[in-house]
């Protein structure tokens, strides 16, 4: 990634910002998107300075219907080359879904699908044609099994997952690497509970460009979890475990 460009999204604070702080002090050249303009334009210029990079803020709300492609459209004006997308924005929504905001759950579904799948889309075919590049799509232990108090949030993740295990079977022998990587509770600002810290994510990240497969899990904790609710324990005893861990505000 030295000298090339990345762009990240979600990339002023947690994970998102985390991914963009190694990629930076490997030689990539950054991207950067985010809602909040004020925080992402200060994570750019501390992340220029400390290592020396070209970083370009874009603050934008991938909620909204033409963020994608405005973003497209922005890289394409200014002749950037991407080499590598990592689709980290994402939000979430705890509760009963009987209790949920519809707007609320819309935008989520919003942020974490819709501009995943076309920012995908948009960026993908010029890697193919080129026979080099990389797409990471951030998704979550939750990917691999029903998550009662955070339904929309999980079913989210769980095509994050499956859209990117498909595109990786599409995209094999093209030279550009697909990979999902799953998180499981990391502290960030969406997740102060969370017991992983984010630049253990970030480093699975990085390592997840090197391998193979279509999916990794971050933390050896986080893969038998994985492992234990996604295809070990019948679906109703998970989901039985997982109503009265969430009921009680666990992780």
């Amino acid at each position: 990634m030295r000298a090339k460009f990345a762009v990240v999204t979600g990339a002023s604070t947690g994970i998102g910002a985390a991914i963009a702080e190694r990629l930076a002090a490997g030689g990539a050249h950054l991207v950067l998107v985010a809602r909040g303009a004020d925080a992402l334009e200060e994570e750019a210029a501390r992340l220029s300075r400390r290592h020396g990079v070209t970083v370009r803020a874009v603050p934008l709300d991938l909620a909204t219907a033409d963020a994608p492609t405005r973003l497209a459209k922005a890289l394409s004006d200014q002749d950037i080359e991407v080499e590598l997308l990592v689709n980290n924005a994402g939000v979430s929504a705890r509760g009963p879904v009987l209790d949920g905001d519809p707007a609320r759950f819309r935008s989520l579904v919003d942020v974490n699908v819709s501009a995943l799948t076309e920012l995908t889309t948009l960026l993908l075919p010029a890697m193919v044609a080129r026979g080099h590049g990389a797409v990471v799509n951030i998704a979550s232990t939750g990917a691999y099994a029903p998550a009662p108090h955070l339904a929309v949030y999980a079913a989210t993740k769980a095509y994050v997952l499956s859209f990117t295990q498909a595109l990786w079977a599409e995209t094999r022998g093209t030279g550009v690497r697909v990979v999902a990587v799953s998180p499981g509770p990391t502290k960030t600002p969406m997740n102060a509970r969370g017991t992983r810290s984010a630049d253990a994510v970030a480093a699975t990240v990085l390592r997840a460009l090197s391998g193979s497969g279509p999916a990794v899990v971050d933390g050896r904790a986080n893969a038998l979890v994985v492992f234990l609710f996604g295809r070990l324990l019948p679906r109703r005893l998970t989901l039985a475990i997982g109503r009265r861990l969430m009921a009680r505000g666990g992780a």
